[in-house]
């Protein structure tokens, strides 16, 4: 009986996840009649590689940045509705990003993604504006809530 409601249950999230990420690719593809731009800034290859893949086959627009120079100078800062954005890069941080935006005015909704398990820092991103902040690796589902938030205050 135990395992029954344990699979019962597995059943009922996985249909529940399923439904959530069906309902979010419709809102998006229904979003003010664009696609919107989400920029990934990681020094980590295999995120800028993988992460657009997945945030294009929910029905965004993704570019992907080794750096937050590289972001800032490019064309597509000024049209990114929400940026994910790892903590710990080479040259600026993401926190010096995130603070660099807000100095020239841009709230671009932020999630903050990390391979560092801190709680603190965590806590502290989110006191400072970002919208969440991702341990890696993190679930798909944990993105699109994380996206949804986004969505909400952009």
């Amino acid at each position: 009986m135990a395992c029954t409601k344990s699979v019962t249950y597995r059943h009922q999230s996985i249909i529940d996840f399923t439904k959530q990420r069906a309902y979010f690719i419709d809102v998006v593809r229904n979003f003010k009649a664009t696609t919107p731009l989400i920029s990934v800034v990681d020094d980590d290859e295999s995120v800028r590689e993988s992460l657009p893949d997945l945030l294009r086959e929910l029905g965004f627009e993704a570019e992907a940045f080794s750096s937050a120079e590289k972001f800032l100078a490019s064309d597509y800062a000024g049209r990114t509705k929400c940026l994910i954005l790892d903590i710990t890069m080479p040259g600026m941080t993401g926190p010096e990003l995130q603070m660099e935006l807000a100095h020239r005015g841009n709230g671009i909704p932020i999630i903050f993604i990390t391979a560092q398990r801190d709680e603190t820092v965590r806590q502290q991103l989110i006191e400072l504006g970002a919208v969440a902040c991702l341990f890696k690796p993190f679930s798909e589902p944990a993105l699109l809530e994380a996206l949804n938030a986004a969505f909400r205050m952009g």
